[in-house]
């Protein structure tokens, strides 16, 4: 180890408080540690504790759960959380970029932020970041690899802003499949269309209410119509199965999606770092039932499973 300030070498001279090495200069006697890295930042909680905090918020705990089980306070665990969720979109933005895929999935979550639109609309509120969240997901049929993500209103701005994030993941032509929302038609052709995708629509068709049928009761399917809409799309390859699943993955692993409970996001800026968190954590940690490996590994990105702490930058 040599002295930051002369240059000259230096030897071990025991550890501070905390355990870290210290060194001292022979030259010019002046103590020092060896330069650490700071995953964390400024946060002075212990990495092991975060990494705990982290995994308990991706298996589905609520934020005032995993204080309980960890000891860790509840606004220290959200300033971990978009400590967290930065370093994830980073990380999403270097490695999913210019990925040659086959066939490509996109659908879209609902969730709340704060209150639902129908109790923000009596109350009165213009705020934007209150009501409605809908997440954009777009998913690889064969890896399972979560290639983008938007978090917005179900809006035609935020559909391209989707499909914008969908063109700099992917490179070349592919299969696209959405549900049958409209915006979808512009969207893609506009972002997309340049890279010759084949893009078609399954638009799923409802029953009427039945009578008495209870408010929380899902609308019965009775069939779905396939409908080509850019360049010449494989039929029998048009489907959202495999994203719509994923779905059911994202509301079981974020508590703040549960449904019928009260555990939603009180802060868009919350949800929007959970949800980077995720997203990063189910395609380089969380392996996938049916591969045995994780996303990433199926589509060649990284050759091991990660651990969290990799998330963040640590270097293992």
């Amino acid at each position: 180890m040599n002295c930051p300030t002369c240059n000259q070498n230096a030897k071990k001279f025991g550890k501070d408080r905390r355990g870290q090495q210290r060194y001292r200069c022979a030259a010019c006697k002046i103590t020092f540690i060896e330069p650490q890295s700071k995953p964390l930042g400024d946060m002075i909680l212990a990495e092991e504790k975060a990494m705990s905090v982290l995994q308990h918020l991706v298996e589905g705990c609520s934020v005032r759960s995993t204080s309980r089980i960890t000891g860790v306070h509840p606004k220290t665990i959200l300033n971990l959380l978009s400590l967290a969720g930065e370093k994830c979109e980073q990380l999403m933005a270097e490695r999913i970029r210019g990925l040659r895929v086959k066939e490509v999935q996109c659908d879209e979550l609902w969730g709340y932020v704060g209150m639902k639109e129908k109790t923000k609309a009596k109350q009165g509120k213009d705020d934007v970041t209150v009501g409605d969240a809908w997440t954009f997901v777009a998913i690889e049929r064969h890896t399972k690899l979560v290639l983008a993500w938007h978090l917005g209103r179900r809006t035609e701005r935020d559909t391209v802003a989707f499909t914008e994030k969908l063109a700099q993941a992917t490179e070349g032509s592919f299969q696209i499949t959405t549900d049958g929302f409209r915006p979808y038609q512009d969207a893609v052709v506009l972002s997309l269309g340049a890279q010759g995708v084949e893009f078609a629509q399954l638009v799923k068709m409802y029953a009427s209410s039945p009578e008495g049928e209870i408010r929380y009761s899902p609308a019965e399917c009775i069939g779905c119509k396939k409908i080509p809409v850019l360049g010449n799309p494989d039929m029998k390859k048009v489907s959202t199965s495999h994203v719509e699943r994923q779905n059911l993955t994202m509301r079981m692993q974020m508590r703040r999606l549960t449904r019928l409970t009260n555990a939603f996001s009180k802060k868009w800026e919350k949800l929007y770092a959970m949800l980077a968190l995720y997203f990063a954590w189910y395609n380089f940690c969380r392996v996938h039932q049916t591969l045995r490996v994780t996303p990433a590994m199926e589509a060649g990105i990284t050759d091991h499973i990660w651990e969290i702490k990799e998330l963040l930058g640590v270097t293992i």
